[in-house]
């Protein structure tokens, strides 16, 4: 640590990182108990635990990556990183991997990488660069911000055509949410919304069937109960038979008779709360808005515009994620396949994840270093 400035180590945010690490050993625990089997060994079980392991380790170390240089660089790399981020989204269309119906995937050297996640990433570093240069708060019109719209709207276009329709609503979420951070005005924030009722009914002609099937299934699932509708009925039933205290720790019926889908990834919410009950949800919720509000300190906090944005961008980013992931295993929202953020089986996601909270980190340790 020689030459480090103490004031780093002193301002490193011990609250958020023990959280974080908190959230991610409960789905840990979570994900070896939606594949166990307690009639014999449970093989899913400790693979995909050691796997998840192998991906925090390297977590990591990303983590620390982005923790360690001055997050005011990013400034000078954000077009080239946007630029760079389009081209390998259009490099997806014409020779990425596809797999389950979905190309979302570049193969490089055996290592399967989804461009559309670095996006997110980019997204809040274009945003936070947009707005970092203003003193003070103001608010902006639409033509204003026209330009950044565009910048978003076609690479989201990119991801959407591959199809990721959930990532691609969830940078849009992000972005939005961000605009309305810094600030707009009321007849632009009106105007971008009719916008968006207009297009809303015209863009269901660009959704593929299973899309517009999802879509079908959220607004009417019991219509067919043995189909389409089955998951997500499935889905509700495990939450509900919780009931207040849970079933108990890998005593979870819906899962181990295999009526849930992807139980250790998009619907590991189910598992929980189906095990531990609408308290232990309960205190699950409340360990996330922890989680949020050390990061709201944090960008309060921050030495300028572009880290406090940062911070911002960072924090929608896994907002969004558990509001839609929760969501969608309750019934209130289509399933789109956003996983519940620190605690899904995912090593991308895994690393991503921590790689943004490093970068969180990176500007709370560094308020007071000009």
């Amino acid at each position: 640590m020689i030459g480090i400035d103490r004031r780093l180590i002193n301002n490193f945010n011990w609250l958020l990182f023990v959280v974080a690490l908190l959230l991610t050993s409960i789905g840990i625990a979570t994900i070896y108990s939606a594949n166990y089997n307690p009639e014999g060994v449970s093989y899913l079980s400790f693979i995909h635990v050691k796997k998840q392991l192998i991906w925090l380790i390297v977590s990591f170390f990303s983590m620390i990556i982005f923790i360690s240089f001055d997050y005011k660089k990013l400034e000078a790399y954000v077009f080239p990183l946007y630029i760079f981020n389009v081209i390998l989204l259009i490099a997806v269309l014409i020779i990425g991997k596809t797999s389950m119906g979905a190309q979302r995937w570049l193969s490089l050297g055996g290592f399967n990488f989804q461009p559309s996640e670095l996006f997110k990433f980019t997204t809040i570093l274009i945003v936070a660069k947009f707005f970092s240069n203003e003193s003070k708060i103001k608010e902006y019109s639409l033509i204003e911000v026209l330009k950044l719209i565009l910048m978003i709207l076609f690479p989201v276009a990119l991801i959407v055509k591959q199809p990721d329709l959930g990532t691609g609503l969830l940078i849009l979420f992000v972005f939005s949410s961000m605009l309305l951070f810094v600030g707009i005005k009321r007849s632009s924030l009106i105007k971008i919304i009719a916008a968006g009722l207009i297009f809303a009914p015209l863009s269901w002609n660009f959704l593929k069937t299973y899309q517009k099937k999802r879509i079908l299934t959220f607004l009417f699932p019991e219509k067919d109960p043995l189909g389409a509708g089955y998951h997500i009925i499935q889905s509700k039933i495990a939450v509900g038979s919780g009931k207040l205290f849970g079933k108990g720790y890998l005593h979870g019926t819906q899962n181990k008779l295999h009526f849930l889908p992807e139980e250790h990834t998009d619907f590991i919410f189910s598992v929980f709360a189906e095990e531990w009950g609408f308290i232990g949800t309960l205190i699950l919720i409340s360990i996330y808005i922890v989680f949020f509000i050390t990061m709201i300190n944090i960008s309060q906090k921050a030495r300028d515009n572009f880290g406090a944005l940062i911070v911002i961008g960072v924090l929608f980013i896994f907002f969004w994620q558990f509001f839609i992931n929760i969501g969608m295993v309750i019934g209130i929202l289509p399933v789109v396949g956003i996983p519940l953020p620190l605690i899904s089986y995912g090593g991308t996601s895994l690393v991503v994840s921590y790689s943004l909270i490093g970068l969180v980190l990176n500007v709370g340790m560094r308020r007071y270093i000009f």
